[in-house]
């Protein structure tokens, strides 16, 4: 009787401690404490991780374990009071909500026409890293069967080990590939397609084995398995058509209408309803409705945003706490219970790392490659999870294997960034190139610029700036538009390299009502190498504002500029926008631009110089070159670099007489400088007059003009930083470039090798084109 009134229903809610009430008695007030200590928990461990590279769900694996009866849950007071029994069904309803809409995100996150287009090479690993483990899986089952298991169906139980030790957690996979800025590399790319060939697999034997562990007869598997067959089909044929009609209603640039949005995910909740009812869990039918979600256009890029943070961040962690509220690690007890722990890691681990490596190796995948490939496709984590509990739901497993498996689960995930970092180092192959500085030796070679952005309102002055490059020669410039976009655990920016890569290597990734400030930026340097570019434009991590003042984006944005600007394959400018041109495009015909050039000497002056050259054969560009000549004071000694002067003033020379002489639209102006006098110098550049666009360089040998702040951007060098201060000019926007220098140490994302061909699209003399979300890894 005691144990029936301890158990009786909880109210919803608390009349309040005034009352004389204890609000932990009612259900709300205490799923709220769950939650919020779920929550505090995990974050938490995930901070702590966080050196290690772990992806978030080690941290929520831990979090839950730790707060069931393997740890602090051991205690009978903080579970009574924090976890009651009584209140364990509002729990594990509210983590199955969360969790059916999550998996409607990881059908979102898979495109069947990408399955569809997989290679021979990832199909081949991906049924060799799903049959080798599986059969392994079977054969570990016979011996917990006959040891920790005894009692349990052995046709449903070899089938759940089978699918245990041999999935793939591909939303998981993803979440590790960005973190190690591996999602759009070749490896990312196979580890993907496999996993996702994977992924399908497992749920469709994960359906058998649900199918089999009914206590009906034989006949009513069957019905089950026919009757979810019967709904996968009449989702494609039925439920299709209609999301494809909203999705069509949804064009790009247009809010999505907040009727289709409740539509979609109320047909989400009836179609777990449906599956649930035909007895194959109401997780199938939610994965299956992501499945068939159009992925062209903004519709499901909407429904991620609208579900991901709130299911991903709130409610999927409390399906962790469930499954650790059933996992005893004090279970496993004995040399003998300790002993089939190394058996199944061990397994799991020879069977999926091995058949994978196997079949790697079979279809010519270097040894390296092969082994890293094993190790991602091995990670387990929230799906491995799903599977355990749906097994001990259904008494397939009991305590012992569940905490065995959950085990086994944490330790082949948390294996695999450590091993991956330490073995796998990317470097594409690709075929060298020259040209990668705006200086080169033959001007009239083309012109290849990378153009990056973060939000749209980058975009105007960046076309701008473009627009008065064309110069007149007879080869142009070809411009590549990169927007970058932070590949984090989050599905909308996995999402995004997904969509990206549909036609091969992907360009523009259009955002929603075009704004991404809300995504943080990555930037890579394979775009660069492969469409031979001689010059990256970063934008400033500061923004222009009404005011004059400059107001930061982040400090992560920084810090990218500047391993860009040391370690690019080729020339490297950071855009200082103060609006060059406007808020909006300027037509080739209204250009009228007064550009600055402020020399003193040095490759990178070099190169600024080089690019005020080809602006000035716009018609509508009018040049202005302030040359300081820094002398000596009487106490000073002379400069001992006597081979970049011999070269300044040998490219000086070439300049006065190809472009300077002659030309109205150029000026040409020395300033003699004692000692580096900053204020001398400082006088003469406002001496200039008004300006549109100031061209300087980044390395320039120049004392700092500003005494107190000129460090807080040592990216734009001694004299851009004093130009990007409001102090100076509220209106001029600054261009600080970095000349390539092949001398010195950069990043070798890129392998080049003279005889790999590369095919590199050459689009006419004013074509702008796309480039992809590439990733910066930033070990």
């Amino acid at each position: 009787m005691a144990e029936a009134a301890a158990l009786k229903p909880m109210k919803a809610t608390s009349d309040g401690i005034f009352q004389g009430e204890n609000p932990l008695n009612s259900a709300l007030p205490l799923a709220i404490l769950q939650i919020c200590v779920v929550i505090v928990l995990t974050r938490v461990l995930a901070f702590l991780l966080r050196p290690l590279r772990q992806p978030r769900v080690i941290a929520e694996i831990i979090g839950g374990i730790l707060l069931g009866p393997s740890a602090i849950g051991r205690s009978s007071a903080f579970l009574n009071t924090v976890f009651p029994k009584q209140s364990l069904t509002v729990l594990d309803t509210l983590a199955n909500i969360g969790l059916i809409y999550f998996l409607f995100l990881v059908g979102l996150e898979l495109d069947l026409r990408a399955i569809r287009r997989t290679g021979s090479t990832a199909l081949v690993i991906a049924v060799a890293g799903i049959s080798l483990p599986f059969i392994m899986g079977i054969g570990t089952s016979v011996v917990l069967q006959h040891t920790v298991n005894r009692g349990v169906a052995t046709g449903p139980f070899l089938v759940f080990m089978g699918v245990a030790l041999s999935i793939t957690a591909f939303p998981v996979l993803a979440r590790i590939l960005a973190e190690l800025k591996l999602l759009t590399t070749d490896m990312g790319r196979m580890a993907m397609s496999a996993a996702a060939v994977n992924d399908i697999a497992a749920w469709i034997l994960l359906a058998l084995a649900i199918a089999l562990s009914g206590t009906g007869s034989p006949l009513v598997s069957l019905w089950v398995l026919l009757t979810g067959a019967a709904f996968v089909l009449g989702a494609f044929f039925l439920l299709r058509p209609v999301l494809a009609w909203m999705a069509r209603r949804s064009p790009e640039g247009e809010p999505v209408k907040e009727l289709y949005i409740c539509a979609t995910l109320t047909i989400v909740l009836a179609a777990g309803f449906a599956t649930d009812t035909i007895g194959i869990h109401a997780l199938f039918g939610a994965f299956i409705v992501g499945i068939i979600v159009p992925k062209d256009g903004p519709f499901a890029g909407v429904l991620l945003e609208k579900v991901e943070d709130l299911i991903s961040g709130l409610f999927l962690p409390l399906y962790f706490v469930s499954s650790g509220l059933k996992t005893n690690v004090m279970s496993i007890r004995g040399g003998e219970s300790w002993a089939l722990l190394a058996l199944v890691v061990g397994t799991a681990c020879i069977g999926k790392i091995g058949g994978t490596v196997i079949a790697s190796l079979i279809v010519r995948v270097p040894l390296r490659e092969a082994v890293t490939l094993g190790f991602l496709m091995n990670t387990k984590g929230l799906v491995e999870l799903i599977v355990l509990n749906i097994g001990k739901d259904r008494h397939v497993l009991n305590d012992e294997t569940f905490a065995i498996l959950v085990l086994m689960a944490l330790i082949t995930t948390f294996l695999t960034t450590p091993v991956v970092m330490a073995i796998y180092k990317p470097a594409r192959r690709g075929a060298p190139y020259k040209n990668r500085a705006v200086q080169r030796g033959n001007p009239e070679d083309e012109l290849r610029m990378l153009a990056c952005f973060h939000s749209t309102r980058n975009i105007p002055t960046m076309i701008n700036l473009m627009e008065s490059s064309r110069g007149t020669r007879k080869r142009g410039i070809a411009v590549y538009a990169m927007h970058l976009v932070e590949l984090s655990e989050r599905s909308s920016a996995i999402s995004m390299v997904h969509k990206a890569r549909r036609n091969g290597m992907p360009f523009w990734n259009k955002r929603r009502n075009g704004d991404g400030d809300g995504d943080q930026l990555v930037v890579a340097f394979e775009t660069a190498h492969q469409k031979r570019a001689a010059l990256i434009v970063l934008p400033f991590h500061k923004l222009h504002q009404m005011d004059g003042h400059m107001e930061s984006l982040g400090d992560q944005y920084q810090h990218i500029n500047q391993r860009v600007l040391h370690h690019a394959p080729c020339s490297v400018a950071i855009l200082v926008d103060r609006g060059l041109g406007g808020a909006a495009q300027v037509a080739a015909s209204d250009v009228s631009y007064s550009i600055a050039v402020v020399f003193f000497g040095g490759r990178d002056d070099r190169e600024a110089l080089s690019y005020g050259m080809r602006m000035v054969e716009h018609p509508g560009i009018a040049l202005h070159v302030l040359r300081f000549c820094l002398q000596p004071s009487s106490s000073g000694s002379s400069s001992n670099n006597s081979r970049s002067d011999d070269d300044d003033a040998l490219f000086l020379g070439e300049f006065r007489a190809k472009v300077a002489d002659g030309n109205g639209s150029v000026k040409y102006e020395e300033k003699a400088v004692v000692g580096g006098n900053k204020a001398d110098i400082v006088e003469a550049m406002k001496a200039a007059g008004r300006c549109n666009l100031f061209l300087v360089g980044q390395g320039t040998p120049c004392v700092p003009l500003s005494d107190d702040r000129s460090t807080d951007c040592p990216e734009l060098g001694p004299v851009g930083s004093y130009l990007a201060l409001p102090e100076f000019s509220t209106v001029a926007s600054v261009l600080v470039m970095k000349q390539y220098d092949p001398t010195a140490k950069h990043y070798d994302l890129v392998e080049e090798v003279a005889e790999v061909a590369v095919e590199v699209d050459t689009p006419g003399p004013t074509t702008t084109k796309g480039a992809g979300t590439m990733s910066f890894r930033d070990d």
